[in-house]
């Protein structure tokens, strides 16, 4: 991982998207501060489409999706997206799955979450999981604390039951069906801006922290961790190219103002 003043400005200067995680990369102590706000704006202005991609539940998402000035929020690792079309416009919610698919699903998963909390010591339904239509959530260090092995365990059991399992610096996410963040990133690019996030993926940086974010460090060539990712460094398979010197949502706020002087100092160089 390269300090973030080693990303070239040409590559930050020519980007169109950015693609971030929430819990701990937007996020510092639970709380979006305004410094956050602030650059999330700044790069909607400056023309940039923004999109977070979470594992956080889709009803834990909606204010946030009506507040921040943002394209979307995909919620629950690619399953769920919520938009809307501006200020007082009605919240859209597109699922990856249909009604019957998810109906199914979710009966399954709640065996596995019950399954989870009788056979592992400590383990906890995450608190947010009342907001959560696709997945299960076990919380391991936001209100409740699970080593490593017992996290591994509930990994185990997840798919041992055929679900896919991953874990972000807070839950432990399991689901059915074939998405994740990566899949969801593509989908709500091409449903909503009518984009390919392949054939331009050198366009678009993705921000993170945690190894809920490896497929995303793996395929996106600007990358960058916020500097609390070193927290799971040994256990990252693919490592994000970039690393903030701040944590959370400092380094968030670090990484925009990085994209916006490339783009200023780009412009200044055409205006000259």
């Amino acid at each position: 991982m390269q300090p973030l003043a080693e990303w070239p400005a040409p590559a930050r200067a020519g980007l169109v998207g950015v693609l971030t995680d929430i819990d701990d990369t937007l996020t510092t102590e639970g709380v979006v501060g305004a410094d956050v706000v602030r650059a999330l704006q700044s790069l909607a202005d400056a023309g940039l489409h923004v999109i977070p991609v979470t594992g956080r539940p889709v009803g834990w998402s909606e204010p946030f999706a009506r507040a921040w000035p943002v394209d979307a929020i995909v919620a629950e690792n690619g399953s769920v997206a919520l938009t809307h079309r501006g200020a007082g416009a009605p919240l859209r919610k597109l699922y990856t799955q249909d009604a019957a698919t998810r109906a199914a699903n979710y009966a399954r998963m709640q065996e596995v979450a019950q399954r989870i909390v009788r056979e592992v010591p400590g383990a906890t339904i995450s608190r947010d999981s009342g907001g959560r239509e696709t997945d299960i959530a076990i919380d391991h260090s936001e209100f409740a604390h699970l080593p490593q092995e017992r996290i591994e365990q509930v990994v185990a059991i997840m798919r041992a039951q055929g679900m896919n399992a991953t874990v972000s610096s807070i839950h432990i996410n399991g689901w059915y069906g074939g998405h994740d963040k990566l899949s969801g990133a593509r989908w709500v690019v091409r449903e909503l801006l009518g984009r390919d996030l392949d054939a331009e993926h050198d366009r678009w940086v993705y921000v993170g922290d945690s190894t809920n974010d490896v497929l995303m460090f793996e395929h996106f060539p600007h990358s960058v961790g916020v500097a609390n990712i070193r927290r799971f460094e040994a256990q990252l398979a693919f490592k994000p190219r970039y690393v903030t010197q701040g944590e959370r949502g400092a380094g968030f706020a670090e990484v925009a103002r990085a994209i916006l002087q490339a783009r200023a100092s780009r412009h200044d160089g055409l205006q000259r």
